[in-house]
C-alpha cells in the first residue's frame, strides 16, 4: 500500500497541526504492514528542525513539486498528477483539506478535521477568509471517503455545517504526551521562579493571547479575588493582548496581572507546577490541549463552557460561561489551595485524562486505512 499525506503543516508548523502530523506519521511508520510506503507531500522543504522531527525510516519519504507551478496551486490542484505518477492509492489530508480532483483520479481519501471555528464563530475571521475556508470545507467533505474528527464537538459541527452523515465520520481523539506529568526539581523551580520573578500565589492561563481564547475574562475576575492572588498569562501576543493591557492599566492591576511571551517549552512545566489554578476560558476549541497539560501538572482547571473543553477536562473540571465574570471568580475561589475537596478533584481529573495519554491514534487510523482493502 502506498499512502500519501499532506505534509505542509509537518514541515512548517511548530505546534498544533504540525505536531499532530509528525506524531501520527512517526507512529504509523512503526505499525503499518510490511511493504507500506508513507510519502509526505509538501510544497517546499520548510523548516529543517521540524522536518528532522520526522523519524528516518525506510518506509517514509518526502516529495516536493517540480517546475515553476505556484506552490499554493500545486497543493490544491497540481499535486493530484504527482500522486497518480507515484502510484499513491490512499491520500490523508492531515489538516482539514483535500486537493481538487483527487476523487475523480480514483485515489481513496481520508481527512482529519480539527475544528470548524470559522463557521461556529465567524466573527473572529475576515469575510474573505470565511468564504475561502467555507468553500474548501464543503469541497473536502464531498471529496473525502472517510473523515476523522478529533472530538465529539468537532464531529457534531461537521455533521451540522457539512450535512455529513454520522457513519462517514470516525472519532479519534488526539494523543497527549505525558511530558507535563514529570515533576521538576526544586532547583529548576527556583531557577524559573527567579528568572520570571513569579509571585507567591498565582493563577495561570496558557495559550495564544487572542480574542477567541478570552483571557480578559480571567483578568476581570481578578477584581473579585483576594489581592494576594495574581494572574500569569503565557502565550504569543496578538492585538488582543493590547486590549488586555489597557484593562490592566485602567483598573490598576499592573502588580497582579502579567503576560509572558516567548517562554521556552523547557520552562513551561515549572510555571504550571508553581501555580494554584489554571484557567482556559476560551469561547471555542477543537480539543483543548492546555486543559490536559494543566491537569497533568497537578492543577485544578476552570474552563469555558460550550465547546469541546468539557470533553478534554471531564466532570471534575469547573466550567463557566465565557461572559460570566462572577462565575469565573467563584470557580477559581472554589479550587484555591485549602479549599475543601480540591485534591480529590485534581486526582479524579487526572484519572479521567488517562484516556488521552498515549492514545494509540496510529492504530486507530491504520484501521481506517485497512478498510479500503487496497
Amino acid at each position: 500500500m502506498k499512502i500519501g499525506f499532506d505534509a505542509k503543516r509537518i514541515v512548517r508548523n511548530n505546534t498544533g497541526l504540525g505536531n499532530y502530523g509528525r506524531t501520527l506519521v512517526n507512529n504509523l511508520s512503526r505499525v503499518v504492514p510490511d511493504g507500506t510506503s508513507l510519502c509526505l507531500y509538501a510544497p517546499d522543504s520548510g523548516n529543517e528542525t521540524l522536518r528532522r522531527q520526522v523519524v528516518e525510516a525506510p518506509n517514509i519519504s518526502f516529495a516536493y513539486p517540480n517546475g515553476s507551478m505556484p506552490r499554493w496551486y500545486w497543493r490544491s490542484h497540481g499535486i493530484v498528477s504527482d500522486l497518480k505518477r507515484d502510484g499513491i492509492q490512499l491520500f490523508h489530508g492531515l489538516s482539514g483539506e483535500l486537493p481538487f480532483g483527487i476523487h475523480k483520479a480514483g485515489i481513496h481519501t481520508v481527512v482529519t478535521i480539527h475544528d470548524l471555528i470559522f463557521l461556529r464563530h465567524p466573527e473572529y475571521y475576515k469575510p474573505i477568509d470565511r468564504l475561502f475556508y467555507g468553500w474548501k470545507f464543503r469541497h473536502t467533505v464531498r471529496e473525502a471517503d472517510r473523515i476523522i474528527a478529533i472530538s465529539e464537538c468537532t464531529k457534531r459541527d461537521i455533521m451540522h455545517f457539512g450535512k455529513v452523515p454520522s457513519e462517514k465520520i470516525d472519532l479519534i481523539y488526539q494523543s497527549c504526551s505525558t511530558y507535563f506529568k514529570q515533576r521538576e526539581s526544586e532547583q529548576k523551580l527556583q531557577e524559573v521562579n527567579s528568572h520570571y520573578m513569579l509571585p507567591p500565589r498565582y493563577v495561570i492561563g496558557v495559550g495564544t493571547i487572542e480574542e477567541r481564547k478570552n483571557m480578559l475574562l480571567a483578568v476581570k475576575a481578578m477584581l473579585l479575588l483576594p489581592e494576594e492572588l495574581s494572574l500569569i498569562l503565557v502565550g504569543r501576543p496578538t492585538p488582543y493582548a493590547d486590549k488586555i493591557q489597557r484593562f490592566i492599566e485602567e483598573h490598576r492591576l499592573g502588580q497582579r496581572v502579567r503576560m509572558l511571551h516567548n517562554v521556552p517549552n523547557a520552562d513551561l512545566p515549572a510555571i504550571y507546577q508553581m501555580a494554584e489554578v489554571a484557567v482556559y476560558p476560551s469561547r471555542y476549541e477543537g480539543f483543548g490541549i492546555p486543559v490536559i497539560e494543566a491537569i497533568q501538572s497537578g492543577l485544578p482547571v476552570v474552563a469555558g463552557s460550550g465547546s469541546c473543553l468539557e470533553e478534554a477536562g471531564g466532570p471534575d473540571t469547573l466550567y463557566v460561561s465565557p461572559d460570566d465574570v462572577e462565575g469565573m471568580a467563584a470557580a477559581i475561589t472554589q479550587v484555591l489551595k485549602g479549599a475543601e475537596g480540591r485534591q480529590q478533584r485534581i486526582e479524579r481529573a487526572q484519572d479521567y485524562i488517562h484516556r488521552f495519554e498515549g492514545n494509540d491514534v496510529a492504530s486507530q487510523v491504520l484501521d481506517i486505512y485497512l478498510r479500503f482493502k487496497i
